[in-house]
Parts: C-alpha cells; sequence; structure tokens
C-alpha cells in the first residue's frame, strides 16, 4: 500500500535527504492573493466583512460574533460524562508538564554598579484558534489554553467556526472544553477571516467591543496559515502549521500491528497527512503493509486514510543500519517521530530533530494527542529541524533591564566610544561622554 524507497547502503547527504524524502506539498503562497482581500476586507469592515464571509464560506451567519457565557455552560452541562473526564484528565496532566516550564527572572552582575536582569514577561492578549472542518478538535483548546495560561496571558480568545448543525455557534464541544479551562470569550468565527478580526478587532453585532489580540496561535487548513502569514508583525503567531506527520524508525523488534495502527491514527487527519515508515527490516515492512490492507478496510475514515497512505508524502523507507535511520529521520525532522526499536530509549536520545519522540511500544502518537501531558501543536514541514512546539515559553517574551550606576558606566565609557567610532556612529559615543563633562 505505501511507497517504498530502498536505501540500504547509499544513504544520500543531508541536502539530498531534506530534497527527496516524503512530504506534502502546500504552497501557501499560491493562496495569499485569495486570502489577502478577505484581510482587507475585514481591516475596512470589521464585523459585517466577517460575517458575509462566514456566510458564504461555512454556510451560516451566527447572530453575533461572541458566544453568550450561557451556551458555554449549557455545552459543558450536556457533555458526555465519559468526554469530560477524558478531558479533565488531559488538562490535569498539561497542566503538571507546563507548570514546570515556566522561566524565572535572572539577574546578573556585569560590573560592581552594573547589573543586567532577564525580565519574562507574558503576552497580554492572545487569540487560541480550533479547527472545525473535518474532525472537532477539543483537545486542540486544551494544548493552546494551558501553556497560555500557565505563562500567565492576562486575557485569553477561543475561536472556532460556527456550524450550521448548532445554530451558528462552534461544536458544543468545544464550547464545553474552553468551559472547563474556565476560558469565558469565545467567538464563533473561523479561518481567514477569523485570524484578521482576532488581528484588527471590530465592533459585534450588539456593539460590544472584540478587542484585538497580540498573538494568534492554532493550526488551520491553508488558508487561515495564509492569514497568519499575512498578518505576521501586526500580531506574533505560533507557526505555519501544514498537515500532520508521523515517521517511525523500527527494526525487527516492532511489532507490524503497532506500526500499522499509529500509521493509520494519523493518516485520518487529512488527505494530505504523512504517514513515513524508516526501517532495518525488510520483513517489518512487508507485514506492516499487510496489516494496513487489514485496517484501513476496518478504519471509519477508509477513503481519506487511503488517499493519504497512497500519497507521494507518505512511504517506507528501507535503511541498512538503525544508525543510517537516524539520520534519514533527523532530516526528515517529523512532527511526530515514534521509536520503536531495541533500546528505544538509547536510540531516542540521538534524536535531533523532531516535535516530539515517543519512546517504545507503548507510547503511541495519540497518546501525545490527548493524555500524554506533552502539548501536540508541533512544528510541520521539516520546521522541527530550527523550531519547537507550543509551551509556556511560547506566550513569554525576554526583556532584558539594563540598570548601571554612574561609576560602572565610566568604567566602560571608553569602550562605548571606541566601537561607536569604529562603527561611524559618533553620536553613540557622545551619548555616554555628555554624562561625563563631554561634548
Amino acid at each position: 500500500m505505501l511507497n517504498r524507497a530502498d536505501l540500504r547502503g547509499r544513504i544520500p547527504s543531508a541536502a539530498e535527504l531534506r530534497a527527496t524524502l516524503p512530504r506534502a506539498e502546500v504552497d501557501v503562497d499560491a493562496v495569499l492573493h485569495q486570502v489577502r482581500p478577505v484581510v482587507d476586507a475585514v481591516r475596512d469592515r470589521g464585523v459585517e466583512a466577517v460575517l458575509e464571509y462566514t456566510e458564504r464560506f461555512d454556510r451560516v451567519r451566527p447572530g453575533r460574533i461572541r458566544v453568550e457565557p450561557a451556551e458555554l455552560t449549557r455545552a459543558l452541562d450536556e457533555l458526555d460524562p465519559a468526554v469530560r473526564e477524558a478531558l479533565e484528565e488531559s488538562i490535569e496532566r498539561a497542566r503538571r508538564v507546563h507548570a514546570d516550564q515556566r522561566r524565572t527572572d535572572v539577574t546578573t552582575t556585569v560590573a560592581d554598579g552594573g547589573t543586567v536582569t532577564e525580565r519574562w514577561v507574558p503576552v497580554e492578549r492572545v487569540g487560541l484558534y480550533a479547527p472545525g472542518g473535518l474532525a472537532v478538535y477539543p483537545s486542540t483548546v486544551v494544548m493552546n489554553v494551558v501553556p497560555a495560561q500557565q505563562a500567565g496571558v492576562d486575557t485569553l480568545v477561543v475561536c472556532s467556526p460556527p456550524q450550521a448543525e448548532f445554530g451558528g455557534l462552534p461544536h458544543p464541544t468545544i464550547l464545553a472544553a474552553a468551559a472547563l479551562l474556565g476560558v469565558d470569550e469565545v467567538w464563533a468565527v473561523g479561518g481567514a477571516q477569523a485570524v484578521a478580526l482576532l488581528a484588527y478587532g471590530g465592533t459585534d453585532t450588539d456593539g460590544a467591543e472584540l478587542t484585538p489580540v497580540d498573538m494568534v496561535t492554532g493550526p488551520g487548513n491553508i488558508y487561515l496559515t495564509a492569514a497568519k502569514r499575512l498578518l505576521r508583525g501586526l500580531i506574533g503567531i505560533d507557526s505555519e502549521a501544514g498537515p500532520t506527520e508521523i515517521a517511525i524508525l523500527a527494526d525487527e523488534t516492532a511489532d507490524p500491528g503497532h506500526v500499522a495502527a499509529d500509521l493509520v491514527s494519523q493518516a485520518e487527519h487529512d488527505t494530505l497527512a504523512a504517514s513515513v515508515l524508516v526501517t532495518t527490516s525488510e520483513e517489518l515492512a512487508d507485514a506492516v503493509d499487510a496489516e494496513l490492507v487489514h485496517r484501513v478496510k476496518q478504519t471509519k475514515h477508509t477513503e481519506r486514510v487511503t488517499e493519504a497512505l497512497r500519497g507521494r508524502q507518505s512511504g517506507i523507507l528501507l535503511v541498512s543500519t538503525v544508525d543510517d535511520g537516524l539520520r534519514v529521520v533527523n532530516a526528515y525532522a517529523a512532527e511526530h517521530l515514534e521509536i520503536q526499536t531495541a533500546d528505544a530509549a538509547r536510540v531516542a536520545e540521538r534524536v535531533r530533530n523532531a516535535g516530539a519522540v515517543f519512546v517504545g511500544p507503548y507510547s503511541p502518537v495519540s497518546l501525545g494527542d490527548y493524555c500524554a501531558g506533552s502539548n501536540h501543536v508541533l512544528p510541520t514541514g521539516g520546521c522541527a529541524r530550527h523550531s519547537s512546539g507550543l509551551s509556556v515559553q511560547s506566550f513569554l517574551r525576554g526583556i532584558h533591564v539594563v540598570s548601571y550606576d554612574e561609576t560602572a558606566l565610566r568604567a566602560v565609557a571608553d569602550k562605548v566610544v571606541a566601537l561607536a567610532d569604529a562603527e561611524d556612529l559618533p553620536a553613540h559615543g557622545e551619548a555616554v561622554t555628555a554624562r561625563f563633562g563631554g561634548a
């Protein structure tokens, strides 16, 4: 079922691997011309433009953007008790992990009378996006809200597309998740118009202010990603997230049933989802292919999964050794990387590039999606080579606070002047010497 490439005995260079490894092709630039008019219209006409685009794209026109608090309460009251219990467990575990990420201020004494303090200050207001397309993601509400709250963000607004079947409200499970997390501001708006409204703010249909945010986080489709790109600078963003990815590094000790199940689990997200197996064992590759044939027939979203697994972004790569496999997965830099090999913990220590690493047969990616305590908003498209997943740090800004007294400044004044002159910026030096009777 999966495309197969044999790299045994001939691992390409890092540059060749980056160019040839399976990857979904997502061209954000190609849709910018479609998204720019939406962003401009929301900037110029506010909520009226938002409602027009919402009616066009979501086939529903909500009466107002901000969801009434009573609707959040009702959604939580009506939530399936088993789902509520699962969300509460997910929230509790995520809070425990993210609480340990909070940074503390550090003051360094550079010289007598001269200090530099690094203060960690949270973003003041953040918009958190929860998609509502092929699936509903209350877990994404958890993964966005928890680190923002642990960072100390002052106010949060959750955005999610309105649903015609729910009277123009976001999906009730999204509303219930927000209520569980203590978020009382939810906007019924999705897609590019949601990002634009978060960036520019506006006036709701009842005259209430929709206050703009300083930062927007959360995954979405290519149009939402394009809006993030267009508005970056006016707002901060977490990333330009692409289709989900799973890579599995496995040897002959791996269970083909486990591997196949995990590949299918990510393929059901989207037809562009990438499922990649890197293995030293041709026998395992054959067994996984056989398992996939059976599992894909039995799974709920058979057509979607089939298209994803047969796409050019998915495949099996045969390698000679686990060391070669590590070279491949480090070049690939998957959003999710599973290690299913002998001595998996030791192998995992050698991974440099991955959004998150899942070690051994009992740490599937789906655990991280919901209840591991880790965050599932992760870099895609190879960005794990240089970027991290969403965390408390995502919502903090480091500010250097410089405090020098007269003696400390005088002691370094000649160095400042020398460097200013070297850069032909004499006024920089004069700003120092003026304090000591100079020009």
